[in-house]
């Protein structure tokens, strides 16, 4: 028998356990990417209607959101489902959805997503 001084490195199990630790982290990445990407497309387009110089209604706000969702080729949310509420001289415009992304037999990720802006009024 070997005393504990004299083994050194990891086990095959061990290194099996290692990679498939790895492998799952790689997947989980790989396939929540492009959820928080198009997150990123949303908060830029809402981000960039607060630079806006005012918008006289919701159905204004909607259509300038809907230009901008094709171009960024966002299709999780549509301009129908951002919920906008006037604010004293501004408009609360809200986007909160929910995106689910399948990993593996019956195992799905779940993220909710929530984004906020006031923009100007006419």
């Amino acid at each position: 028998m070997r005393s504990m001084h004299q083994q050194k490195g990891v086990t095959a199990i061990g290194w099996l356990i290692i990679l498939g630790l790895i492998g799952f982290f790689v997947l989980l990445t790989l396939k929540m990417l492009p959820s928080y990407l198009e997150f990123y497309k949303i908060s830029s387009t809402l981000e960039t209607m607060t630079k806006d110089t005012g918008f006289e209604n919701p159905a204004e706000i909607r259509d300038i959101a809907e230009r901008r969702f094709d171009i960024s080729y966002v299709k999780t949310i549509t301009p129908k489902d951002l919920k906008i509420k006037p604010y004293g001289q501004s408009y609360l415009v809200n986007a909160k959805y929910e995106s689910r992304v399948h990993l593996f037999y019956n195992v799905s990720v779940v993220m909710a997503f929530d984004k906020q802006v006031k923009v100007k009024r006419v």
